[in-house]
This record gives C-alpha cells, structure tokens and sequence, in this order.
C-alpha cells in the first residue's frame, strides 16, 4: 500500500483522483484549503468508510503553510499536487492571488522534495498544469514542445497561464538538477459532475441553465473553440503516467481533441437537457472586464499520451453532457 498525498483532493479533478487512488488500495492524504473545493466532495459513501479504516485522511490547510507541507509529507510515496487557483472569473477579478497561489505552494512543495530525494528518500512529484500555459500561440493543434505565447502584462488574464508556466519550469528545474522523478499534465476542458460554474466554467453554467429554463449565456459571438473531456478519462490518464517509468521527467497533454464552438455546446446541451431556453450573448467587456483577451482555438495533439502510455478518452461529449445531466 503506498501513501499518496493529494493537494487540493476536496475539488473537481482532485475527489475524482482520490476515488480512484483509494480504489486503488493506497491510503491517501488529501490537504485543501477549500477556497475553490469542497470536502462535500469527499463524503461519498466510499471515501467515508476509508476515512472511517484510516485509510483517507483529510486535512484543512493551505499547501503554502511550510510546516504544515513538512507534517504532510512524513512517509509519502507520491505527491499530487492539483492545489491552484482555478477558473476563469476568478483569474480576470484575483490576478494576484492567482499568482501566489499557483507559485509559492509549488515551491514549498519541491523544496522539501529535493531535500528528501537528496537525503535517499526520492517521492515522485505530479504535477496539474494546463492548456493557458501556450497562452495564445496561432497554431491550430498545440504539442507539448510548442512556443508559449503571451499577451501583455497589462492583460491580468495571462497571469494564470504564465504562473502555471512557472511551476512546469520549477518542476522540469528540479527533475535536471537533482533526479527528482517528476510528470506534468496539461489538462484541457476537464468537465463532469461535482465542476461548479460559480469560477466560469462554462459546462457546468449550461448544464445548470438549461434545467433551470433559464438562457445560457455565451461569451463573445460563441465561435471560439473547445476540447470537453470527461473528469474519469482524465484521472486514468493521470494513474496511467504516474505507473510509467516513460513519463518521468516529461510534460503531457491531457483531454479531448474533438473542438466543438462554444456555441454548438450551448445548443447541444439545450438539446440533451430537453429544455425550451434560449441562447444569450455577452461580451468579455460586460462578462469580465475591458482588457480581458480569450483564446479561439484551443486543441491539443495528444501523440505523446498515446505513444507513451496508449491512452486515449472512452467517452463521448453526448456523454459528458448526459452524465452531468444526470448529476444535477
């Protein structure tokens, strides 16, 4: 039985990866400030007996407190550090707190590593990045070895994108210097139950319309494009590099490569949902603010992935959208 620690396991991705770690049979540590997450995420039934058997331990704190990441990291096999300031809305209105947020916990987190690794006691680091960190290169498929490419400091929507960058280079940093046994993930659009649309994620926003009966807002003219891939596709690909030696030390993309408008999501969703709304627009001005820039294209060359582990989705966006739904 290993002994994993989660950071951020009471969110979105983060309770997903705990069920299926627990599934597993490792006793798991799950630290969460629940700024973003939820430990109503964690009381399903399942996670409630391991916490019962000591086989699930929850901890409220932040993972940019140093002593308590030293507590955490006591007899630790593997960290998966998902901890990060998350969503859209909150990037656009918190650009500070999105930067200390993504950064100095990272670091925290690969100090201690690197003094552990160089004391004989090696634990293998996974890193969650993401698809901002290509910011808004013009090619129509990104891979992994791809420029990153910016807008402007004055813009506070790349402060995510070049924070997360930041981490990839700590991290890679840390896998050169000194062997630390590292694997960064770049998802793009995780969706699934228990995502909530109050940071901007646009799935969640839809699905809770379109039940609602209420209009589902779409940003810009709606023609901006996205890969959905469903939240348990992406947890076997995060179990799936964690267990290859031919990911250590390596960036991966992770998610769908199936782009759809922003605006046929809004009008299958209303389909799928069987519901009479309508659709509304709004600018990023009136949604965000002046100087908020978006990406048109976001679509990843998942060739690494594949080769690497022979991983690709199982699930199709009908049934994302449906397993939402149903969660509702």
């Amino acid at each position: 039985m290993k002994h994993l620690l989660v950071t951020g396991g009471a969110g979105f991705i983060g309770s997903h990866l705990v069920e299926a770690l627990l599934t597993a049979g490792n006793r798991v540590t799950v630290v969460d400030d629940e700024s973003t997450g939820r430990f109503a995420n964690l009381e399903r039934p399942s996670l409630v007996q391991a916490k019962k058997s000591d086989q699930l331990k929850i901890v409220r704190g932040s993972i940019g407190d140093l002593e308590l990441v030293q507590k955490c990291l006591t007899d630790v096999d593997e960290v998966y550090h998902l901890a990060a300031a998350v969503g859209v809305a909150l990037i656009a209105s918190q650009p500070r707190q999105t930067i200390e947020r993504n950064i100095y916990p990272t670091q925290i987190l690969l100090d201690e590593l690197c003094a552990q690794h160089q004391q004989g006691k090696p634990v293998k680091f996974f890193l969650a990045s993401t698809s901002e960190v290509y910011g808004k290169n013009p090619k129509p498929v990104w891979n992994e070895d791809d420029d990153l490419v910016f807008g402007a400091t004055t813009k506070p929507r790349w402060s995510y994108g070049a924070s997360k960058a930041i981490d990839e280079f700590l991290t890679l940093a840390c896998s050169r210097q000194f062997g630390l046994p590292v694997v960064i993930a770049r998802f793009f659009n995780v969706v699934g139950p228990r995502q909530t649309g109050a940071y901007g994620m646009v799935l969640p926003r839809f699905v809770e319309a379109a039940v609602a009966g209420r209009s589902l807002t779409v940003h810009d003219d709606g023609n901006q494009t996205r890969c959905f891939a469903h939240v348990s596709d992406v947890v076997r690909a995060i179990l799936g590099l964690m267990d290859s030696p031919d990911a250590i030390g390596r960036v991966f993309n992770i998610g769908s490569d199936r782009p759809i408008s922003i605006l046929q999501l809004a009008e299958r969703v209303i389909a799928l949902a069987g519901s009479k709304s309508q659709v509304d627009f709004q600018s990023y001005r009136d949604a965000y603010d002046a100087d908020f820039e978006d990406i048109r294209r976001r679509v990843p060359d998942l060739t690494r992935i594949r080769t690497t582990i022979g991983w690709q989705a199982q699930l199709t966006l009908d049934d994302i959208i449906r397993d939402c739904l149903a969660a509702r």
